[in-house]
C-alpha cells in the first residue's frame, strides 16, 4: 500500500510539471523493471566452410550477432554458378550439408536464423565455390580382386603379358624331335584363364607350328612343336628363336589387348 502511495506521488508530480500521462507511466516502467530484449541483428554474415566437391561436407558458421541469441536454425540453399537464383534444398536444415550428385555444377549459400525472446532474424552467406563432380577412377581395364582374372573380364588399356615361360629341353639338340614350351600369360598382376597362346619358330619351318593353346586357371599353356627339314637353321646356330603371343577370343590377332615377345633357348647342335 505504501509503495502505492508512492507511485500516485511520483506521477503526480510530473503531471504538474508538465510531462504527460504516457511519457510518465513509461519513465515510471523503465525505471523500475529490465528494457525489453533486442531482436537479434547480425554483424558479420555467417560462411561455410568445406571442398566444394560431390561427397564432401560443408559446415555452417553462425557469424556473429547482436542481441543475444539464444538459438540458431539452419536452411541450405541450392543457387547457380553465380550464386543467384537459389532454392531451399529440401530436408537440410542441419548445421552441415553433405553435396550431392545434384549440387554438381551449383553454389551452395547457407541461411542462418537468430532467435532469442523478443523475435527472429535471417543472414545468408556468400556462396560456395562451384561444386565440382566426384572424380571419375581412371580406367584400367583390370577386373576387382587379386586372384586369377578371366581373359573376357580384361579390357583396354590393359594388355596381356607373356611374363614367364619355359622351354623342354631347356638345352635343344641336333636329336631334339619335339621341343615343349610353356608360357605363363598375366594382366594387371594376375594371372589369366582363357587367353590364346600361340608359338612359332623363327625363321619358320625349322619346328611345326601348333594350333593355339588355352591357358587354364594358373595362367599356363604348353605348346609342342616338332621337328622340321628347317632345323638346325644355320650350321652355327646357337639359340631357337621363338615368337610368342597371347590374345584375347575373337580379338584382331595384333589389337585389342594382345600382345607378343621374342624369346630364345639354346641350341647345341654338337649333342
Amino acid at each position: 500500500m505504501r509503495n502505492v502511495i508512492k507511485t500516485r506521488r511520483f506521477v503526480k508530480v510530473l503531471f504538474l510539471l508538465g510531462i504527460g500521462a504516457a511519457a510518465a507511466f513509461a519513465a515510471f516502467a523503465g525505471s523500475g523493471s529490465a528494457a525489453r530484449t533486442a531482436v537479434p541483428s547480425n554483424t558479420t554474415p555467417p560462411t561455410i566452410s568445406g571442398s566444394a566437391q560431390v561427397g564432401a561436407t560443408l559446415t555452417a558458421s553462425n557469424g556473429t550477432w547482436d542481441g543475444t541469441p539464444t538459438s540458431f536454425t539452419y536452411q541450405w540453399l541450392r543457387c547457380d554458378t553465380d550464386g543467384g537464383s537459389c532454392s531451399s534444398i529440401s530436408g537440410a536444415t542441419a548445421k552441415t550439408y553433405t553435396l550431392k550428385g545434384v549440387d554438381s555444377d551449383n553454389t551452395l549459400r547457407v541461411r542462418v536464423t537468430a532467435k532469442n525472446a523478443s523475435g527472429s532474424a535471417s543472414a545468408t552467406s556468400v556462396p560456395t565455390a562451384v561444386v565440382k563432380a566426384t572424380p571419375k577412377p581412371p580406367v584400367t581395364g583390370c577386373p576387382a580382386g587379386n586372384g586369377p582374372a578371366k581373359v573376357g573380364d580384361i579390357t583396354q588399356p590393359a594388355r596381356l603379358s607373356i611374363d614367364r615361360f619355359s622351354v623342354n629341353p631347356s638345352v635343344v639338340t641336333r636329336s631334339a624331335r619335339d621341343v615343349t614350351v610353356q608360357v605363363h600369360v598375366s594382366a594387371c598382376t594376375q594371372s589369366v584363364q582363357g587367353a590364346l597362346v600361340y608359338v612359332t619358330a623363327v625363321p619358320f619351318d625349322q619346328f611345326s607350328i601348333e594350333d593355339e593353346a588355352t591357358t587354364d586357371s594358373n595362367g599356363t599353356a604348353s605348346i609342342t612343336m616338332h621337328q622340321l627339314k628347317g632345323f638346325p637353321a644355320d650350321r652355327n646356330q646357337h639359340l631357337l628363336v621363338m615368337m610368342i603371343r597371347a590374345r584375347k577370343p575373337g580379338e584382331d590377332i595384333l589389337g585389342g589387348i594382345s600382345n607378343r615377345r621374342l624369346v630364345s633357348t639354346p641350341v647345341s647342335l654338337g649333342q
